[in-house]
């Protein structure tokens, strides 16, 4: 048989040739696919045990710590929205009682400036009122003055306007004539 070749135990294989080389891909060979198998199953264990002892607590490790990570920044997010959420509402109600104090400082400004617009209308209105009294006293003054001139005058006229014509005034004659025509 040339395709079966004895090793050195004397058994013979059909996936090495006389030279000892391979014969097609030994991986494939029925002859070591039961050390095939076996070293697989060890390597295999190796890895699942490195990977279960060391590998995979430090990826759990990891995991777990982004996800504490994740869930701190997540609470620390939720409060902070929560203190900027309370702080909008404190600038909003500080906000809300500056318009409103605002509002009463100006309020009384205006019931200040009325109240000193009224108090001097009032004295302005006084002083007026006051001027107009001494101006109608003034004014009877001076009337009252002005007809007693007018007596004055007219009696001195009609005097003289008598002694003008060459005749003799009587004084009582040319005050009751004067009296008269004032009266109407």
């Amino acid at each position: 048989m040339a395709t079966e070749t004895h090793d050195a135990a004397g058994s013979t294989s059909a996936c090495v040739d006389a030279g000892g080389g391979a014969i097609g891909m030994p991986q494939l060979c029925p002859d070591w696919m039961g050390n095939q198998i076996f070293w697989l199953v060890v390597t295999l264990v190796v890895i699942f045990f490195i990977l279960s002892r060391i590998a995979l607590p430090r990826i759990a490790a990891v995991l777990a710590e982004r996800q504490g990570t994740i869930t701190n920044d997540l609470a620390a997010a939720e409060d902070l929205k929560v203190k900027a959420q309370e702080a909008e509402e404190a600038y909003e109600k500080a906000l809300a009682d500056a318009r409103s104090k605002a509002n009463e400082i100006i309020a009384e400004a205006k019931a200040e400036i009325k109240a000193e617009q009224d108090e001097a209308a009032k004295k302005a209105d006084a002083q007026i009122a006051e001027k107009a009294a001494e101006s109608e006293k003034a004014i009877a003054e001076i009337r009252a003055s002005a007809l007693e001139n007018v007596e004055t005058v007219a009696k001195d006229t009609a005097k003289e306007l008598v002694a003008a014509m060459g005749q003799k005034a009587d004084t009582a004659a040319i005050d009751k004539a004067v009296a008269a025509r004032l009266k109407g």
